[in-house]
């Protein structure tokens, strides 16, 4: 019987065994095209190909290449037109009125008719924003419209978005993949189905996808958006996505030339590629393209605070575990000195909020004494928690592990795969975990949603299940202030709060690093890791 693994690895050669054959079978025209599919491995996997549903950095970097919404972001995060072509704002901040472009068209489907696609319209809009909305689909995005009191599709250009209060960042919110536009017709048709059968505006439509071992997408010949000459985008003829499930086969695959692109960094190949001070080693300069930007990206390990265990449940274990780790020490060792050890609070380098001096140190002294009170005062002589992580991150939580040992704290760690994970974060299946909160748009605000009492998982993100009403008085007194200062003091305020308690345990704020072949010209970075193929060439 063939292994998982190995039967993976043969159904990704297929993949270009396939699309050879499928260009090659084509007119002259079609001749070599297999040399323009970008081949990359999602080993995390993805859950959806449905924009309302794709709520991790996998699902929305599929998304982004299949659907659009009105708005959308640069690779220097600054918002920009998409569908809509420009749009105003009312002076009380309330009103927003978009104007559509009427040259984009859904991606062909017998459904929609004699020419099989039809052009997107203001209603269209409507019709998605509204299903996101739907308590019945129950969609993890509906989130973003919670401060949204109506919208109305004027005529087929014009769609205009009424909100309940003023609030800055809401543009932002609409570059989400949640806001894509999706067509009545084909959901209506799919029904749940649509998660494996996208029909959207972007520059890749849906070819085929074999979960767990391949996913194919094609280039969008119709596809609305040009380069600055005035080329047609994507230039592309392809993308196709594999499901090895650990990074080390995924690095050993791009090694070998069998993949175009590897994202992040890996203790399992770090050294390999990386010199201890972070620069690409001389032995693969030749082959291999790196990048590497800011990213608003903090990785942490969080507590479930409704958990039974006493451990979990005491402030002073969880400070303890704060203090008891050399995160600098960590970064260098495990990381090569890519990212930045997280000794501030929750909200990353980068976003205004942000402020080093409210989180933990080093103090190895005071872990002790704080797991030393708690035995006193619990009664219980050996201290035990449970911590849950991903095969990638075990270096990082075994070095954490040995270091809160030296403070009579026993942590277990156990490896579950990121889906399985995933699933029981949210489920509150796990004491402890570690994770990872990567910005949809630019405003601290969406690092503190997480903190909020009426976000509890499953259905939000406050995995933490934490509770304060002075919290969340502060967290809705912020969407009544427009001042970015003042703003800016009240996230500071807020991240105190959470870093007082010891929610979570800040690990680093991240970098984003990408490794190509050096055939590839155009990948590009961006500050949240979004996956953008419209501009990648491959040579």
């Amino acid at each position: 019987m063939i292994k998982p693994i190995l039967r993976q690895i043969i159904s990704y050669l297929s993949i270009s065994c396939i699309l050879i054959l499928f260009f090659s079978c084509g007119n002259e025209s079609n001749k070599n095209k297999d040399h323009l599919v970008f081949r990359y491995n999602e080993y995390a996997n993805i859950n959806t190909l449905d924009p309302a549903f794709s709520r991790t950095l996998q699902d929305n970097s599929v998304c982004n290449q299949l659907f659009n919404g009105l708005v959308q972001l640069d690779s220097d995060l600054n918002i920009l037109p998409s569908i809509a072509k420009h749009w105003t704002i009312s002076e009380d901040g309330l009103k927003y009125s978009f104007s559509l472009r009427e040259d984009v068209y859904f991606h062909k489907h017998k459904l929609f008719g004699k020419d099989s696609t039809r052009a997107v319209i203001a209603q269209d809009f409507a019709y998605s924003l509204n299903r996101l909305r739907d308590e019945k689909i129950a969609a993890p995005g509906s989130w973003v419209l919670n401060k949204v009191n109506d919208f109305e599709a004027i005529n087929d250009t014009l769609f205009e978005i009424t909100l309940k209060q003023p609030f800055p960042a809401f543009i932002g919110l609409l570059t989400m993949k949640y806001c894509s536009v999706v067509p009545k017709e084909i959901v209506e048709y799919y029904g749940t189905d649509f998660r494996s059968k996208p029909i959207g505006t972007g520059p890749f439509k849906f070819k085929r996808w074999e979960e767990n071992i391949k996913l194919v997408f094609r280039r969008n010949d119709h596809y609305f958006e040009t380069d600055n000459k005035g080329k047609s985008l994507p230039y592309l003829e392809a993308v196709a996505i594999t499901f090895l499930p650990d990074k080390q086969s995924e690095f050993l695959q791009f090694a070998q030339g069998n993949i175009d692109y590897v994202s992040g960094l890996d203790a399992s190949y770090k050294d390999e590629l990386l010199t201890a001070d972070g620069r690409l080693r001389d032995s693969y300069t030749e082959t291999v393209n790196m990048i590497r930007g800011p990213y608003l990206n903090t990785e942490y390990l969080g507590f479930y605070l409704d958990s039974e265990s006493p451990e979990i449940q005491s402030e002073l274990i969880r400070k303890a575990i704060n203090y008891g780790f050399d995160r600098k020490k960590m970064m260098v060792y495990l990381r090569n000195g890519i990212g930045n050890p997280a000794n501030g609070g929750f909200i990353p380098i980068g976003l205004p909020g942000y402020n080093k001096s409210i989180g933990f140190t080093y103090k190895p002294e005071k872990a002790k004494q704080l797991v030393e009170q708690f035995k006193i005062e619990s009664g219980i002589t050996n201290p035990e928690i449970s911590l849950v992580t991903t095969s990638n991150y075990l270096s990082f939580c075994e070095f954490i592990q040995r270091e809160l040992e030296k403070t009579g704290l026993t942590i277990n760690v156990d490896v579950m795969p990121e889906a399985t994970l995933r699933s029981a974060r949210s489920n509150g299946k796990v004491d402890m975990f570690r994770s990872s909160w990567i910005a949809d748009y630019l405003d601290a605000e969406n690092y503190l949603s997480i903190f909020y009492s009426k976000n509890f998982a499953p259905n939000s993100s406050n995995y933490f299940h934490y509770k304060s009403t002075a919290f969340d008085s502060l967290y809705n007194k912020a969407f009544t202030i427009t001042d970015i200062e003042k703003r800016k003091h009240l996230y500071t305020t807020m991240d105190s709060m959470a870093m007082q308690k010891a929610l979570m345990v800040p690990l680093f704020y991240d970098e984003v690093v990408r490794f190509s072949r050096k055939n590839i010209k155009g990948l590009g970075i961006n500050p949240i890791n979004l996956l953008d193929l419209r501009f990648v060439r491959k040579d």
